[in-house]
Parts: C-alpha cells; sequence; structure tokens
C-alpha cells in the first residue's frame, strides 16, 4: 500500500487485495484479544496483587499471545478466502484507502447478505465479547481502586488504568462502528 501510495499507482492486485486483506484483519483481530490480555493483567495487577506472579507467569502471557495471533489468523484466513471467492462484476475501483472486505463487497455480484451476516457474527465473537470483558476487568479494577486507602496508590492506579481505557476506546468504538453497522448506513 505504502509501495502503491509513493509511486501514484492505485491499483492492486486482487491476490494483492486478499494479502492485504489478510495483515489487516489478523492485525485487527489480534489486537483486539490483546486487549482483553491487558484488561486481564491490570485486573490481576490491582485486584490480586499478591496472587499476580501466580496468574501472569510466562506461560500465562505466551499463551495469550499465540492464542491471540492464532485465532486472529484463523479469522481473517477463512474471511479472505471466503472475499476472494465472490463474483465481481462492477467496476474494480473500491471506494476506500485499502482493501477491506466490507469495501470489496459493495463490489460482488451476487447478494452477499450470507457474508455479511458472517462478518457480523464473527465480528461480535471476537470483539464484543472481549469488549464486555475488558469492561468487567475494568469495573473490578475501579471498584478495587475505590476501596483503596492510599491516595498514591489511588492515584497510581487511575493512571494505568485510564491510559488503557484510552487506548481500548479508540480502538473499538471504530471498529465496532465499521463491522457492526449495516452496510446501508
Amino acid at each position: 500500500m505504502a509501495s502503491n501510495y509513493l509511486s501514484g499507482n492505485k491499483s492492486i492486485s486482487l491476490i494483492g487485495c486478499g494479502v492485504q486483506s489478510f495483515f489487516f484483519l489478523t492485525l485487527a483481530f489480534a489486537e483486539a484479544l490483546l486487549l482483553t490480555s491487558m484488561a486481564y493483567d491490570c485486573d490481576v495487577a490491582i485486584c490480586l496483587p499478591l496472587h499476580y506472579p501466580v496468574h501472569m507467569n510466562k506461560k500465562v502471557c505466551v499463551l495469550m499471545i499465540i492464542g491471540s495471533w492464532t485465532i486472529g489468523s484463523i479469522n481473517s484466513c477463512a474471511h479472505t478466502v471466503y472475499a476472494l471467492q465472490i463474483p465481481y462484476c462492477q467496476s474494480r475501483a473500491i471506494n476506500h484507502f485499502f482493501c477491506d472486505v466490507p469495501a470489496m463487497l459493495t463490489l460482488a455480484c451476487m447478494d452477499a447478505w450470507v457474508y455479511e451476516y458472517t462478518v457480523f457474527v464473527s465480528t461480535t465473537l471476537l470483539i464484543v465479547f472481549p469488549f464486555i470483558g475488558i469492561v468487567c476487568s475494568y469495573g473490578r479494577v475501579l471498584f478495587a481502586i475505590c476501596r483503596m486507602q492510599s491516595t498514591e496508590g489511588r492515584k497510581k492506579a487511575y493512571s494505568t488504568c485510564s491510559t488503557h481505557l484510552t487506548v481500548v476506546t479508540f480502538y473499538y468504538a471504530p471498529f465496532a462502528y465499521t463491522y457492526l453497522c449495516p452496510r446501508s448506513l
């Protein structure tokens, strides 16, 4: 994408579009799941500080990372393979700055409602449920912070959680808007 932008070339092959879509979806879903891991880490650190080494050891961290990347890769591979098999009959110009599945669906010759439903379900499973987990984790954290006696500890916990929540909000809000809204909107 950067090479095409710098050279002024505004075209991409179908395979190139698929590769771009695969990596975008893999990174997006892996990041969403890693944000959930970050919320769990913060929850354990603040709510169970003495148990932190037991709950967040190296093995648990590696499993969370491998799990996030594996789930993200499998999901994005399925979406990319399906999107590349859809027959496209309209102009192949995508009104978008990169090859993304919803942008590609606007060019499909067939009614893609089944695939749109699949994208909705996939997004719900991989975005909404982790978001609910994040909200629950930070709810526990905020409850624990309110019970803290130390003003210094409360400030430190608030500053840590506020940056985490800012990242989560800036990540999840546009992603949910893009993938959970119907195409007609």
